[in-house]
């Protein structure tokens, strides 16, 4: 019930948002200063980043294909990093921008389309928990009114038992002090005998 309130800064959450777009474009990037550094038309760099990027993607198929379905983290993990070295490798060979520009607006739509699919989920799960964590509360506050009301119940009934007892000793009191109150006339009646409380 006394839940701590965080409001989260409006990085936190901005940056899953824009994670996508930051990644691709430090691709590519990283990519446009390797090809500056002289990997423009070089058959070496580029086959190393198609070694790269098929490893990258055989890893992923690998791990989409395992035991029981597969690990989907490692598989998408796999095989964004092998779209990362493929546009890496684009933008590094290509002498000039279009291309690998292309091929970043490409990545970047590729890259938000299966994030909106895991923040859906994501999202989902969270609203899922909300819910269940309504419907304990709610029944557990059930449980408390239920339990409050009834210990009330028996602290009332203590007390209109205790109330009883000492009315019904006044009574037998009182009548004990009345003139010509003779308790062996009530047990010879055929009445059970009233203990008085001097007796």
């Amino acid at each position: 019930m006394n839940e701590q309130i965080v409001a989260r800064h409006w990085v936190a959450l901005a940056a899953p948002k824009v994670a996508p777009a930051v990644a691709t474009s430090t691709v590519l990037i990283l990519g446009r200063i390797w090809n500056a550094n002289g990997a423009e038309h070089s058959l070496g760099n580029a086959a190393l980043m198609t070694v790269l990027a098929t490893g990258a993607a055989t890893a992923g198929a690998f791990a989409t294909a395992g035991r029981g379905g597969g690990d989907g983290v490692l598989a998408a993990t796999a095989f964004a990093t092998s779209g990362g070295l493929a546009l890496a490798g684009v933008a590094g060979y290509a002498d000039g921008l279009s291309l690998p520009l292309l091929l970043w607006v490409l990545a970047t739509a590729v890259a938000y389309g299966i994030a909106v699919r895991y923040w859906r989920t994501d999202r989902r799960d969270t609203v899922a928990y909300e819910r269940q964590t309504t419907v304990r509360r709610e029944d557990h506050a059930h449980i408390e009114r239920m339990e409050m009301l009834r210990t009330r119940t028996q602290i009332e009934v203590a007390r209109e038992s205790v109330a009883y007892a000492d009315a019904l000793a006044d009574a037998l009191t009182a009548r004990a002090t009345l003139p010509g109150f003779d308790p062996q006339a009530l047990t010879r009646a055929g009445l059970p005998e009233l203990h008085t409380p001097n007796q």
